[in-house]
């Protein structure tokens, strides 16, 4: 298949994060034409750094273009699901940023909207291509592993007040959460991805590190769809960043940690194992060992994303997976606030269906 031919909307952190570590490592599967915001030194400089033939102040602009194959999506999270409805009726894929949307009511909007004009919808969840998940997944569905007994995710991160100098930061209103929704997202996405669905949720969450609107403290027992149990802690207040996560199997205990700058290689190798006997550890060790294959992080995403286009594949992340994300936060919020356990998956009539603010 020739290449893609993509417009980014947003020239921020997260459209430097997609070009750096995914788009610029691609070019023979995509063509980067035109860049998008409506500030216009912002889009001056991200379109000079980047060698971006075009630039445009309005998504308007973007979708009237009849040479656009992608739109991805990089804006503050309120202003996906307009964008992304507009995206499709104009013909485009799209691929968008976490959180995908505001709540299940409008991914469901989304995905009446995927199936009405054909064109498909990528969410960002580019921890689940890091070189060592394929592994460890691979392990876990070949039983090599065993049974599940419990599992546990840390996001132990560090924002001061400077980083919500940003206007649109730290403000349910323009970010729809705080550790959870922005930073946590993918953590808790890689524990789905490699564990299966959560039955129940009971959550707490507070405000304590910073003087904003959302949360930036939470902790959460999860019980999975397995009967394994789960616990789950973020923070923006660590004095020492970190991100971990341990996975306790009948057979296998896996587990890495990061710290500081790498907190976003969580799920890059090498991770640790220890296996219950010799003959587990020698099977396990053989596929973990195995050299990587193929783009991982963002290069791993984008290049299934190319795949799937061309070859009318499922998309390697789906809306299904993006609802599994938003139930757990709507889940986390609803016990948090109520202090109710519970239970998923969350039916249409739940009083967070329409959003997990309330």
């Amino acid at each position: 298949m020739s290449r893609l031919k993509v417009a980014i909307i947003g020239c921020g952190w997260a459209g430097d994060l997609q070009m750096t570590r995914g788009f610029n490592l691609l070019p023979d599967l995509f063509e980067m034409s035109v860049c998008c915001s409506r500030h216009a030194e912002g889009r001056q400089e991200f379109a000079a750094k980047y060698d971006i033939p075009h630039q445009v102040a309005r998504v308007e602009d973007v979708l009237a273009m009849p040479g656009i194959d992608v739109v991805s999506i990089c804006t503050p999270p309120p202003l996906h699901h307009a964008m992304i409805l507009a995206s499709l009726d104009a013909d485009k894929h799209v691929i968008c940023e976490k959180p995908l949307v505001g709540s299940l009511r409008q991914l469901d909007d989304v995905v009446a909207a995927e199936r009405r004009t054909k064109r498909r919808v990528m969410p960002i969840f580019q921890y689940r291509f890091g070189s060592a998940i394929p592994k460890i997944k691979e392990i876990i569905g070949s039983g090599l592993a065993g049974q599940l007994y419990t599992a546990s995710v840390e996001t132990l991160l560090r924002r001061s007040a400077d980083y919500y100098r940003i206007e649109w930061r730290g403000k349910f209103a323009t970010e729809l959460g705080g550790v959870l929704v922005t930073q946590a997202i993918h953590n808790h996405d890689l524990l789905l991805h490699l564990l299966g669905p959560v039955a129940n949720v009971t959550a707490f969450k507070a405000t304590r590190v910073n003087r904003i609107e959302v949360e930036d403290c939470a902790a959460a027992s999860l019980r999975l769809e397995n009967g394994a149990l789960a616990s789950i802690t973020a923070t923006l207040g660590s004095v020492r960043p970190s991100a971990r996560m341990r996975l306790c199997f009948e057979r296998v205990a896996f587990e890495r940690q990061c710290f500081g700058d790498a907190t976003s290689q969580l799920a890059e190798e090498p991770w640790e194992f220890t296996a219950a006997d010799p003959d587990s550890a020698a099977a396990i060790g053989a596929i973990m060992e195995r050299p990587a294959q193929g783009y991982s992080g963002f290069a791993g995403q984008f290049a299934g994303f190319h795949q799937a286009i061309g070859q009318g594949t499922p998309l390697p992340v789906s809306l299904q997976d993006a609802r599994q994300s938003l139930e757990l936060i709507s889940a986390m919020f609803h016990s948090a606030e109520t202090g109710q356990h519970v239970s998923l998956p969350l039916p249409n009539t739940h009083p967070r269906y329409a959003g997990w603010l309330t």
